[in-house]
């Protein structure tokens, strides 16, 4: 019997990515991330590249868009088309700022890009929003790949804090902050339908 936990895992791991509007690069894990972002814009994968966060914590790689940006903007990527979301603090207000962003200019399609033992529980809490808004959004998965499990950045070992990434998930999925197993296996069936059309 597969848990809800397996479902989500493969899903989030395995999924589907159509060109879209924007990139969501979320903040932290360093300079780890944005490469990621700018690759997929250099692709034509997406016209935008939003960087969501404006938490500065070193100790947990959490830098700020200043010291981001110009490696960003090396990367090719014009400034025009690289956006700072700089209200939320943490990936719950990620979520509600990025949403309401992509509301506002109409954007239908969205990339996730975060790192990836972040990217199950920021999945969940930007899926949990894009239904609760009744948005319409498809969200894509594209975390960053090939990233050490065993050496420290600074702010821990990778494969440690895939522990605390799911002891997050179970104490945010009890306050109803992110969405469930069900929910993300009907969101991923509506979403491929649409790949047909």
């Amino acid at each position: 019997m597969i848990t809800d936990r397996e479902k989500i895992l493969a899903i989030v791991d395995n999924d589907c990515l159509t060109p879209s509007d924007a990139v969501i690069l979320l903040e932290g894990d360093g300079f780890f991330r944005f490469s990621k972002a700018v690759d997929l814009y250099k692709r034509g994968m997406a016209k935008k590249i939003v960087f969501s966060g404006n938490i500065i914590d070193r100790d947990y790689g959490s830098f700020p868009f200043e010291e981001v940006k110009p490696f960003i903007l090396e990367g090719g990527v014009p400034e025009g088309d690289l956006i700072h979301e700089g209200v939320s603090q943490h990936t719950r207000q990620q979520a509600v700022e990025v949403v309401k962003m992509a509301m506002a200019n109409g954007w239908k399609k969205l990339a996730l890009v975060a790192s990836h033992e972040h990217q199950y529980r920021a999945y969940l809490t930007f899926l949990r929003e894009v239904l609760d808004t009744k948005s319409g959004i498809i969200l894509y998965n594209a975390p960053v790949r090939n990233l050490n499990w065993f050496v420290d950045s600074g702010w821990g070992i990778r494969f440690e804090r895939l522990s605390a990434e799911f002891e997050r998930i179970e104490r945010y999925s009890a306050l109803g902050h992110l969405a469930n197993a069900d929910e993300v296996v009907e969101y991923q069936k509506w979403k491929e339908s649409l790949l047909n059309q």
